[in-house]
């Protein structure tokens, strides 16, 4: 059996021929068994056009082995959920993995070893994969599967996942102020993590004051536990279902992030989230949460036409502007501090950038922010602090 042929019969693996990678690899290897001189060099062109696109030039077997080990499969499920391989799903992935190592190895033009390039750090590809099964359980076991192995953070439009490249790197120890609702949202996210019980959460209250910063500083603080956070814009809470569905055959842990929500009457993605918070028949998986931010408690605008409007039961109405909020097991409030809290804040945050300010220019950045964005917002004291430091560096 050649190596196109050996390629042909992948069955655990067999979704490594559908990337770019791989479907070049397999028509290399059928261009190798012709006698046609201008198909094989056709073939291997446009592998070689993959391999820069993905900036891997020459290592054939470092951009393979990133197809292989971001798999989703039998296999690599199994290994992430922590369960036993069944031994004929083991020696099943042993054979595609020899075959797609061996054919790499066998159209590579180049004479040195094999193109290991540089792999991810301690992913087992150091030596033929077909040897690898049992590393590989651990190390899936230890990252994850599928496109949620190389990345954490994705966001979610028209049906499918995008990965956020450039996550924002905020940390909770970043974050000043509001300790009691971050204690709680780590709370709840650890007992989450660790498989018990927990509650989706809406992040409610004034603008500035740290609510989206508190969830990506929750994925930073924990993606290393197969915490991973998908942001869905709130125009495409309607696919929510699909979304989940896609995720409960998952062995990872999800956080929904849905930012600055509310809505207005009669849209679609308000009755599809409430669903999906609880009393839909297709009830939210338990390796999925959600997290919510709004500067409004009741997530459903209501006018005092609705209130006072002409329908005949009006308060149906009311009550199902409030339904939404209520379904949220955990309802943490962010409302801008006072004046000294304000000014601890703006001390704590000058130290971590080692600026160190008097009391007096404390009392005066106060005073000065919450004249002139009529809040006291502890982003509108982060932006302040670092376009004074800029100053001070180019005086």
């Amino acid at each position: 059996m050649n190596n196109y042929q050996r390629l042909l019969a992948l069955s655990v693996y067999r979704g490594v021929l559908r990337r770019p990678i791989g479907r070049a690899l397999l028509a290399v290897a059928k261009a190798q068994i012709g006698d046609q001189a201008d198909a094989l060099i056709e073939a291997r062109g446009a592998l070689a056009e993959e391999l820069a696109n993905g900036h891997h030039l020459n290592s054939l077997l470092t951009a393979l082995g990133l197809e292989v080990l971001s798999e989703e499969n039998a296999f690599t499920v199994t290994a992430a959920a922590g369960d036993a391989v069944p031994a004929e799903t083991m020696q099943a992935a042993a054979h595609d993995l020899a075959a797609l190592y061996d054919t790499a190895v066998a159209v590579t033009t180049d004479t040195t070893p094999p193109l290991l390039g540089n792999q991810p750090a301690d992913a087992p590809l150091d030596r033929p994969w077909g040897e690898q099964t049992e590393a590989l359980v651990r190390w899936h076991s230890k990252n994850g599967c599928g496109e949620f192995v190389f990345h954490t953070a994705f966001l979610w439009r028209n049906g499918s996942m995008k990965a956020v490249e450039h996550i924002d790197p905020i940390r909770l120890s970043d974050l000043k102020g509001y300790e009691m609702q971050q204690a709680t949202a780590c709370d709840n996210t650890l007992a989450f993590i660790n498989g018990y019980p927990a509650n989706n959460i809406l992040l409610y209250g004034d603008r500035g004051t740290g609510k989206s910063s508190t969830v990506k500083a929750i994925l930073n603080e924990y993606a290393d536990r197969e915490l991973r956070m998908i942001e869905v814009p709130k125009e495409y809470l309607h696919e929510l279902p699909d979304l989940t569905d896609r995720l409960s055959a998952l062995p990872m842990k999800f956080i929904v992030f849905i930012d600055d929500l509310s809505f207005s009457g009669n849209d679609d993605n308000f009755s599809a989230l409430k669903a999906v918070l609880e009393g839909g028949l297709a009830t939210r998986p338990q390796n999925v949460l959600i997290y919510a931010t709004s500067n409004r408690r009741h997530l459903l605008r209501e006018s005092f036409d609705d209130r006072d409007g002409s329908e005949l039961h009006a308060a149906d109405t009311i009550q199902e502007s409030v339904s939404l909020s209520d379904r949220f097991g955990i309802t943490l409030t962010y409302i801008h501090p006072d004046h000294q809290r304000f000014i601890e804040m703006i001390r704590l945050m000058a130290a971590d950038m080692d600026m160190p300010l008097t009391d007096e220019q404390l009392y005066t950045i106060a005073q000065e922010l919450s004249s002139r964005r009529g809040a006291r917002s502890p982003r509108y004291a982060r932006q302040y602090l670092i376009d004074l430091k800029h100053k001070w560096k180019t005086e």
